[in-house]
């Protein structure tokens, strides 16, 4: 009996896994951004809605 090895996903497959992952961590910001009580989110609320500890230089995207 021949069994065939376990798939792998094609490099499309990838790029809409990752277009998927991109619009729902947009649909996250634009949560956030609609819950704000400022005309835009710092970068540390948008570190915090996506999640991520990100080291940046003072100043640096107007944190």
């Amino acid at each position: 009996m021949h069994v065939a090895p376990p798939s792998t996903p094609t490099v499309q497959e990838d790029h809409v896994a990752v277009a998927l992952a991109e619009i729902e961590l947009c649909g996250e910001l634009m949560i956030a951004a609609s819950a704000a009580h400022e005309d835009r989110l710092s970068a540390d609320r948008i570190d915090e809605v996506l999640m991520v500890a990100a080291e940046r230089p003072a100043g640096a995207l107007g944190g």
